[in-house]
């Protein structure tokens, strides 16, 4: 097979040799557009395949998650720093703020700032009014991507994240085998019932506990406004008040805590726990039976994923860019 030249590069883009020499070798003074153009066509051709070829633009990039204690943050945070090596080549300029779900006010602020200089933006935020009126409100040259939760904005250009009420599905028909024929109740646990994904796992939890385990029923869904000691307090109270309570179904942060507070009650009688997210923690849960079953969504992958999407939607990498159901693993206590 032929060497791929300079020449061919430039046939291909529709420009000069020089001008696909100045890009090559990074030279600037080259227009965004024709950059874009000669990159693409370098890479389609395979113009040596060894060298990272570098837009010389940087494209900037808002991301709004929550702060590293909430370990499915962190591990969301975790996974951009990973894309963010990955694709060095594609001079994506990251900008991470933390934000508090409970202030979906500031949570807007704060988007609407970021359209003065973002050139696109990742969110894992509430769907409260306000954060869906900012995300709309956005120039159409801003493309967002929501990531494992997503928002009913309009203008929103791809979701990265799994099925929630298909997750929640799962959490339940774990939860029915898990208390038996015997029956009993479950307490479901949210963080907010304003991030939609909340909602559609616990939806979905009592939906297949309904159709396939009717002795289990679901005494109460609650919110802990992503507060670990509400979870805690919470399981704690409806474990003292409920003796008929086997099984506690964590949608949200909290799960060390939650364990901790029912250790003694569970010496008398069974409480089965299901979270999701494998995080250090819940891993060790899992091995020392104190956790019966995480649902994982690989969130690392996730957000890797939807960095690779908006990469596409701003001309970084080639490709569809469309949303994408990520898949879920169960993990027991034998494969933890």
């Amino acid at each position: 097979m032929a060497k791929v030249t300079l020449e061919d590069v430039a046939r291909a883009a529709g420009v000069s040799v020089a001008t696909v020499d100045r890009v090559v070798n990074r030279r600037g003074g080259v227009s965004a557009d024709k950059e874009a153009a000669i990159l693409k066509a370098a890479r389609r051709l395979g113009l040596d395949r060894h060298l990272a070829i570098r837009p010389t633009l940087a494209k900037r990039v808002a991301i709004l998650i929550q702060p590293p204690s909430n370990p499915f943050h962190d591990q969301l945070r975790q996974g951009i720093e990973q894309a963010r090596a990955i694709h060095r080549d594609l001079n994506l300029l990251f900008q991470v703020e933390h934000v508090d779900p409970a202030r979906p006010d500031l949570i807007a602020a704060r988007i609407a700032r970021a359209a003065a200089w973002a050139d696109g933006m990742i969110l894992t935020v509430p769907a409260a009014p306000q954060v869906v009126a900012a995300i709309e409100a956005l120039p159409p040259r801003i493309p967002v991507v929501t990531m494992a939760d997503d928002v009913p904005a309009r203008t929103r250009a791809a979701f990265v994240g799994p099925d929630d009420r298909q997750s929640g599905r799962v959490a339940g028909d774990l939860m029915g085998y898990l208390i038996g024929q015997g029956g009993g109740e479950a307490l479901v646990l949210i963080g907010r019932f304003d991030m939609p994904g909340h909602g559609a796992r616990s939806g979905g939890f009592i939906d297949v506990l309904a159709e396939r385990h009717p002795a289990v029923r679901v005494c109460d869904v609650l919110e802990t406004h992503e507060d670990k000691a509400t979870a805690a307090a919470m399981a704690l109270r409806a474990a003292r008040a409920n003796p008929d309570l086997r099984g506690v179904y964590l949608c949200t942060t909290g799960c060390s805590d939650l364990v901790a507070a029912l250790a003694p009650i569970r010496r008398s009688r069974p409480i089965a726990i299901v979270t999701h997210e494998l995080t250090p923690d819940r891993r060790l849960m899992l091995r020392d039976r104190r956790v019966q079953a995480v649902i994982d969504q690989k969130p690392m992958l996730e957000a890797r994923l939807a960095v690779e999407t908006l990469a596409r939607l701003i001309g970084r990498l080639e490709g569809e860019a469309a949303s994408i159901a990520t898949e879920i693993q169960i993990v027991m206590p034998e494969s933890a």
